[in-house]
């Protein structure tokens, strides 16, 4: 079957690593599903951004995934528009940082929610959908957080944890059939909002820009980001039929920091 008969959805893919993602996806032919947060007028640019790349359809899906019944109304919308889904990419995520004993309960849930819960109900409706076809491919963008801890991160590590054993769990249910599920960890990706967050701390603390990336990124032993170009890389190869036997990996794409 060739990628243009296949339907991807990418969860966050409006921005960062899910949009970079659903580019990669595109010049192979996906036709692609997206979701995210954007004014209409950025996502129609999306859309026809995909297109040109040479995905035959790409259209843009809206859910609060704090919601479950937001999310069975996403995964049924995509179904009804496309007729199948064959490729999930589990993306979406938000972070808050502070120390367990002040941080709020409320972001903990929503942390939780949004980056667990939604991968396990995203999967839990598409893997019927690729049972029905006899081939699927599940794709959940971890962190090394979901290998090795930090602090001031509690509810971020615990579910990117979470996440991994999602996708260990799985794989080994799907472990029989044209369907996998792996795990991408990465480290210090430079997206626009670590960009974002370069600049302002570059502003607010002055010295070199040099000295900032490197005091960002001291647990990252390459002295180098991941780019989002290599992400996207990586999540092609997980949904590729070469990747047929490649299932419940985490895969960790952080220039060394796990293993230090």
């Amino acid at each position: 079957m060739s990628a243009g008969e296949r339907v991807a959805l990418v969860t966050g893919s409006t921005s960062g690593i899910g949009l970079a993602i659903a580019r990669r996806l595109a010049r192979e032919g996906f036709r692609m599903a997206l979701h995210g947060f954007a004014p209409p007028e950025g996502v129609a640019a999306i859309e026809e951004a995909l297109r040109k790349l040479g995905a035959p359809q790409a259209r843009h899906f809206e859910a609060d995934l704090l919601q479950p019944a937001q999310i069975e109304r996403l995964m049924a919308a995509v179904a009804q528009d496309h007729g199948r889904l064959d490729v999930l990419v589990n993306n979406a995520g938000i972070q808050h940082v502070a120390p367990i004993d002040q941080f709020p309960p409320e972001r903990w849930d929503a942390i939780l929610a949004v980056n667990l819960s939604a991968a396990f109900h995203t999967t839990r409706l598409a893997l019927p959908l690729m049972r029905a076809r006899g081939w699927g491919r599940i794709v959940n963008i971890a962190s090394v957080s979901g290998l090795v801890a930090a602090p001031m991160k509690a509810a971020y590590v615990a579910a990117k944890h979470g996440l991994v054993g999602l996708t260990k769990v799985t794989a080994l249910e799907t472990a029989t059939e044209a369907i996998t599920c792996n795990a991408i960890c990465p480290g210090w990706v430079l997206t626009p909002l670590v960009e974002r967050q370069l600049q302002a701390r570059h502003a607010a603390e002055g010295g070199s820009r040099e000295d900032v990336v490197r005091q960002l990124l001291v647990k990252q032993p390459s002295q180098d980001f991941v780019t989002l170009e290599q992400v996207a890389a990586l999540a092609a190869y997980f949904v590729s039929d070469e990747a047929a036997q490649t299932r419940g990996v985490a895969w960790n794409l952080d220039g060394g920091y796990a293993a230090a």
